[in-house]
């Protein structure tokens, strides 16, 4: 078999895989990279920090920087298999324990989503000028969802959610494989002493994320 030969059968070989229709897929299991917030009040950007993610433990740690109450850091740890999360603020030492809707899990395409397309972001014209992304949609309780994920590796780009308090977009950008600290996923010990309140509505990642700036700005 010549060299010709091998390449036409390779290009079918890779035409053949790029017409499948995309599946919902699952980011890598260990990730960190960083975030932006955006929502219908207008700030831009509402909040930004650090994700790191645990597919293994179903933990997910979100470490805000919030631009709109000097600086504060507060951290958002999330354990979906318990459907509790933590809100730790490091400034004053406290933690409070709220009950977590697991319906959407952020790094991953949910189940039951629909695809809405697939683009190519930026141009085609040569290799490395562009990435194949995916865009799929669903609904939860509180309202639709949209999110956009690389069709190859399901790196996660960007997350929406528009409910009836209006709607709210995650971009997240300089991922990296693996995670350094295994700590960072386990209550501090002042947490201990937190009590779930099950009278509160459970949070989804969405509200969660949307409501701490505000709720900081509040207490400032």
């Amino acid at each position: 078999m010549n060299v010709l030969n091998l390449l036409c059968i390779l290009s079918l070989v890779l035409l053949s895989a790029a017409a499948q229709k995309p599946k919902p897929c699952h980011a890598p299991p260990l990730m960190n990279g960083r975030f932006t917030l955006m929502d219908s009040s207008g700030l831009f950007p509402h909040s930004t920090g650090e994700i790191s993610y645990d597919a293994f433990g179903q933990r997910m740690l979100i470490r805000t920087l919030d631009s709109n109450a000097n600086f504060t850091t507060t951290d958002l740890l999330m354990h979906f298999n318990q459907k509790v999360y933590y809100v730790v603020d490091w400034n004053d030492f406290t933690c409070q324990k709220r009950p977590l809707d697991t319906s959407f899990t952020p790094i991953q395409v949910p189940p039951g989503a629909k695809l809405m397309g697939q683009v190519i972001m930026g141009s085609s014209s040569s290799w490395g000028m562009g990435m194949l992304v995916n865009t799929w949609i669903g609904f939860l309780p509180t309202g639709m969802y949209m999110t956009v994920f690389s069709e190859i590796g399901c790196i996660p780009i960007t997350m929406s959610s528009n409910t009836t308090e209006g709607w709210a977009t995650v971009s997240t950008f300089n991922w990296v494989l693996g995670n350094t600290d295994p700590m960072d996923f386990i209550p501090p010990p002042f947490c201990a002493r937190a009590q779930l309140d099950l009278t509160e509505k459970p949070d989804t990642f969405f509200t969660a994320l949307k409501s701490l700036p505000q709720e900081t700005k509040a207490e400032n």
